[in-house]
């Protein structure tokens, strides 16, 4: 192959690909229409101007369609970002939140570094299936004040832009669905001068870039331990959020993604978002669902994009912008929000053959989520519960059955299963220490010893039959096991 033809094979698909270059322009700007009321939304959450939540979905977007992991994702300034925050910013003022975004993101850069991004893998799968639920939900009842309290053409309205958005793909697919309901609606409220709110309702657009500049706070100890909490917590809802909406990308997509790039390429976007004066954010569900299921992108050009078309749109089309009705987004984001929820695992059949223990996990993460409005409590409540049903599951794995010799001197227990601290706390009352001969062989040659728990509980069982002057043998213990048990036998118990 040529030096040339090598070169071209390096580069994107976009480039190569006119259709690839369609689809991911049209999408972001989907996605930069969809973007501008949800960030004047969370600004109003966190208690900031609208150009605070905009600054900051733009130089998310831009930043992390270089530095990022996931390519198609979208991330912005999301709500369970602003309701971290929101409480430092009323108690102290913008200077102080802006100083949190940005130590927000360096603890994201060290988290990333440290490996953070390979505890995705203790995420079972029904914790996954309620996460995209919740989200599901959550963007539904996040349109449910939009048709409240408004004037009745409103619903048409949405029913029209979901009809658009259903029979319009069967004619042509070569303009991304939303994008034409946007513009349809749009169209017709403002030549029949019907009376709905509008994008502009929601607050003035900027009229300039982001300038740089550095947090308005007092560069003291007690300035770092009053935001460093908030930092904290900021960093770990937007890793979480971020990497489960990277899996499930993965899952759609049918690709993967560097989960430790896309922490590290987080918290660099939230630094870079804190010195430009956003409020920070993290990986989007619903846009990236526009972007990646509903337009088709698949690339880094759609996220530039968005991020780009987002500020071209308030800062050169800011008048056409505001007058764009909200009931078209409203039903760009109800459609997103069916399309995202997991109708299967509801399905009655599914319902049926799924383990209790594992709709228990699910239906609890939706629970979760939906009454607090936090992903990462509904993730963290989720997979809690599915180690406290996967440990109780294999507590009852464990067993012992006894051999008596012919002679009657001497008793071997086989011990089979996993010993933890869910299954070892029965072990103890599996043996008959007054009726056992003088000799006690414990086999263990098919259990495996996991923890301190279950080394304290041969321990006791070794000291139950010492007290009645008879001796304990451990056979079979495997390489991991010996070791744990050499370490740690006779150290667990004191007169302290």
């Amino acid at each position: 192959m040529s030096p040339v033809a090598r070169l071209r094979g390096l580069r994107p698909d976009w480039v190569r690909d006119p259709k690839v270059w369609r689809t991911e322009v049209l999408g972001g700007l989907v996605v930069a229409l969809a973007l501008i009321p949800e960030a004047i939304s969370f600004s109003i959450i966190a208690g900031v101007d609208p150009a605070i939540g905009l600054f900051a979905s733009f130089t998310m977007a831009v930043v992390i369609s270089v530095v990022g992991g996931r390519r198609g994702m979208i991330s912005a300034a999301t709500g369970a970002v602003a309701l971290v925050i929101a409480p430092l910013n009323r108690e102290h003022g913008l200077g102080h939140l802006i100083a949190a975004v940005i130590l927000a993101g360096v603890f994201q850069v060290v988290l990333g570094a440290l490996g953070v991004a390979k505890l995705m893998r203790f995420i079972p799968r029904s914790v996954m299936v309620g996460f995209v639920n919740a989200l599901a939900v959550l963007i539904f009842m996040a349109q449910v004040p939009e048709m409240r309290d408004v004037p009745w053409p409103v619903y048409p309205l949405i029913v029209a832009g979901l009809v658009l958005m259903v029979l319009f793909p069967k004619m042509t697919k070569v303009v991304p669905a939303p994008l034409v309901s946007i513009v349809v609606l749009t169209v017709i409220t403002v030549a029949a001068g019907i009376a709905v709110p509008t994008v502009g309702d929601k607050g003035e657009l900027p009229s300039s870039l982001p300038v740089p500049g550095l947090p308005d706070v007092p560069y003291t100890l007690d300035t770092l331990t009053t935001v460093a909490p908030y930092a904290f917590a900021m960093a770990l809802v937007g890793l979480m959020e971020s990497l489960m909406t990277a899996k499930l990308v993965d899952d759609i997509t049918d690709t993967h993604s560097d989960k430790t790039r896309e922490s590290i390429g987080q918290g660099i976007a939230n630094i870079v978002t804190g010195f430009f004066g956003g409020m920070g954010g993290c990986a989007m569900i619903g846009q990236t669902m526009i972007n990646v299921k509903v337009s088709g992108a698949r690339t880094r050009l759609s996220t530039f994009l968005a991020g780009s078309f987002l500020m071209v749109l308030c800062i050169a089309f800011g008048p056409v912008v505001s007058d764009i009705p909200m009931a078209a987004l409203v039903a760009v984001m109800v459609m997103v929000s069916f399309a995202t929820f997991d109708w299967h695992s509801i399905a009655p059949r599914t319902l049926r053959r799924m383990p209790t223990g594992e709709t228990t996990v699910m239906v609890v993460t939706v629970a979760c989520v939906v009454a607090t409005h936090n992903l990462a409590i509904g993730v963290v409540a989720g997979s809690v519960t599915a180690m406290i049903i996967f440990a109780k599951r294999v507590a009852h794995l464990a067993d012992v059955t006894s051999v008596v010799d012919p002679d009657a001197t001497t008793v071997v227990y086989r011990v089979t299963g996993e010993l933890f601290f869910a299954s070892s706390n029965d072990l103890v009352g599996r043996f008959d220490y007054a009726g056992d001969p003088d000799r006690i062989v414990i086999d263990l040659s098919r259990a495996h010893v996991w923890d301190a728990s279950s080394v304290a509980a041969l321990d006791a069982i070794g000291s139950k039959y010492a007290q009645r002057g008879k001796t304990v043998e451990i056979t079979g213990l495997n390489g991991p096991s010996a070791r744990i048990h050499g370490t740690l036998s006779g150290e667990l118990t004191g007169g302290h």
